[in-house]
């Protein structure tokens, strides 16, 4: 069955939705989700969507740029995040006209709360100008990117986009330098689809599943980047994946960062507030990075609770009503998956796999490159998670993740809208969905396989998160690369026991890990060549950051041999890289 749309877009996050939104009305938009709409990702987002709006204290763009800039270790393009974060109150007003229905200041404003990094100029008494934290996420109590992504939805049924749900792209349609469509499978049925197109935007999101821990939502397996990167388009920065410090124990499920933003304090066993040692004029308010490194540090020399692999999010004195009006969501999990109280008690949590940094390289406006000297794709976009401008460099600051969505999301669809003015339909090339039907009659046809697909992905997951993790060094990276050598051979042994077509889950998983082994070997390969520490990627045998040799963005390239690594110079136009103290 073939399908017939100006525009695709995969992935019904705030990216894909926002860019449907903006083309809407002026083309032929379907949106392609492997979840129902409002299952996506960026609903799980908690506690907010920076902008300089100054609601609640002054506050400047400018302020907010820096802030980025020096939260991205300076892997940052500055050119990239000037235009994000100038666009940002602009993009939040639009939002709010949509309908997000924000948390209000007495006077009827966009509340606002402090978050990590995110900082303004302090003179001190004695002259000197210090950063102290700042109001700059606007939020709707701690389900901010939940009410985002209905509102656009919302927006989205109203302007008559049309959505395929529960359809699970397998590939992308390339030939001669040009994007004409993609083949998916209807979950609902098991049957394959070919969708034409003038243009594809993936809006795929991250890839935290590659990690035992981790606040990802399970759909998060990293599809895109994988599908991407089969159709020769490279990645770019993904050894960088950021942790976030407050996960709950053992399960990894988020604790927002907004938890801190209202004076939850860190505490290890001896019930000192660990954070004075590690960043002593933001303590608590210190970017992910840093704060997600003084956990580990406490845990892996024992002042854990109780020895063991956790510590406190303490907010028993931030009070019983200023928490549920602000944190009911964070209430609720702790008090479903570990038992706990917040109001009475302290939570335990633990870093966990949160958010891609790399991914698809896009231009300013989400055209996809085929290589690290710009050479754009025709027809392909990227938007969001799964994409890398680069605005987060080799750490995010928490907020600007929602913000890359939905500013990206609306730039790109702009761009998309600017491209049909003259595009037409390329051709489909013959049987262009191949590949995948033999791949599928094979996986159906399979007896007597010999592995476990449950159990390769268990190995991936356990190795990845004790080497590459939050901290990484040469011997671990270069055995993790074995291990995964070692599992994509056993992939190729792996069957279905299911043979139904009907809702057949275990050849969602069977795919999905295909992608996670992709993927994962690329994120190694990079990380065992960057010699340094920089934001997320944490080297113990290369302690210093290297602005001399390291200041470049690593593209990967899929060849016969394996993984080949490309690098490209940081944009740098205002701030010359610095030594990254809180």
């Amino acid at each position: 069955m073939v399908h017939k749309h100006d525009v695709l877009i995969v992935g019904a996050g705030l990216a894909g939705l926002r860019a449907a939104v903006e083309l809407s009305g002026k083309a032929n938009v379907a949106v392609l989700s492997k979840v129902l709409p409002t299952r996506s990702h960026s609903g799980a987002a908690q506690g907010g969507i920076a902008a300089a709006l100054g609601n609640e204290e002054e506050d400047h763009v400018e302020w907010h740029i820096f802030d980025t800039v020096k939260g991205s270790d300076y892997l940052g393009d500055q050119d990239a995040i000037e235009m994000m974060v100038s666009e940002a109150p602009e993009v939040i007003i639009e939002l709010e006209h949509m309908g997000v229905p924000f948390s209000r200041t007495k006077d009827g404003k966009i509340a606002q709360r402090q978050f990590g990094g995110h900082t303004r100029p302090k003179i001190g008494a004695d002259g000197k100008e210090t950063r102290v934290a700042i109001q700059r996420a606007c939020y709707a109590a701690d389900r901010t990117g939940h009410v985002i992504l209905h509102t656009l939805y919302e927006q989205c049924v109203k302007h008559n986009v049309h959505f395929y749900s529960e359809y699970y792209v397998v590939s992308l349609i390339v030939k001669d330098g040009v994007c004409r469509g993609l083949v998916a499978f209807d979950i609902q049925t098991g049957e394959l689809h070919t969708f034409h197109a003038k243009a594809v935007m993936f809006g795929t999101g991250g890839y935290g599943r590659a990690w035992k821990i981790t606040s990802n939502a399970y759909a998060n397996t990293g599809d895109g980047v994988a599908i991407a990167y089969r159709a020769g388009i490279p990645l770019e920065d993904m050894e960088f994946v950021q942790f976030h410090p407050t996960g709950l124990w053992k399960l990894g499920i988020l604790v927002t960062e907004g938890a801190r933003g209202e004076g939850g304090y860190l505490k290890n066993k001896a019930g000192e507030r660990f954070m004075q040692r590690y960043a002593p004029t933001v303590m608590e308010l210190a970017p992910r990075d840093m704060v997600t490194r003084s956990i580990t540090t406490e845990i892996l020399e024992g002042r854990g609770i109780d020895g063991k692999d956790y510590v406190h999010l303490d907010l028993t004195h931030v009070g019983e009503a200023a928490l549920k009006e602000k944190l009911p969501e964070i209430i609720g999990f702790a008090k479903t998956y570990v038992g706990v109280d917040p109001v009475k008690a302290p939570i335990p949590i633990q870093p966990t796999a949160h958010y891609s940094m790399g991914g698809i390289p896009t231009s300013l406006f989400g055209e996809v490159y085929l290589d690290e000297k710009g050479t754009i794709l025709t027809g392909f976009y990227a938007a969001g998670e799964c994409a890398c401008i680069s605005v987060h460099g080799a750490n995010r600051l928490g907020t600007n993740s929602l913000l890359d969505g939905v500013v990206h999301g609306r730039r790109t669809g702009k761009q998309i809208a600017k491209f049909l003015q003259t595009a037409e339909f390329s051709d489909l090339p013959e049987n262009a969905d191949k590949q995948d039907r033999a791949r599928f009659d094979e996986l159906f046809a399979s007896t007597n396989f010999k592995e476990s697909y449950h159990h390769i992905k268990d190995t991936l997951r356990d190795n990845m998160m004790t080497k590459t993790g939050v901290y990484r060094n040469e011997k671990d990276l270069k055995e993790m690369k074995r291990i995964i050598r070692e599992l994509r051979e056993k992939y190729k042994n792996v069957g279905l026991r299911d043979k139904s077509r009907n809702f057949n889950t275990e050849l969602m998983e069977v795919l999905e890990l295909g992608h996670l082994l992709e993927f994962s070997e690329v994120v190694v390969e990079g990380a065992i060549a960057r010699q340094e520490c920089r934001g997320a990627h944490w080297r113990t045998d290369h302690p210093k950051r290297d602005d001399e040799n390291w200041m470049k963005h690593t593209f990967a390239f899929k060849t016969d041999k394996g993984v080949e690594l490309k690098y490209k110079p940081v944009t740098v136009t205002k701030y010359q890289p610095m030594e990254r103290k809180y």
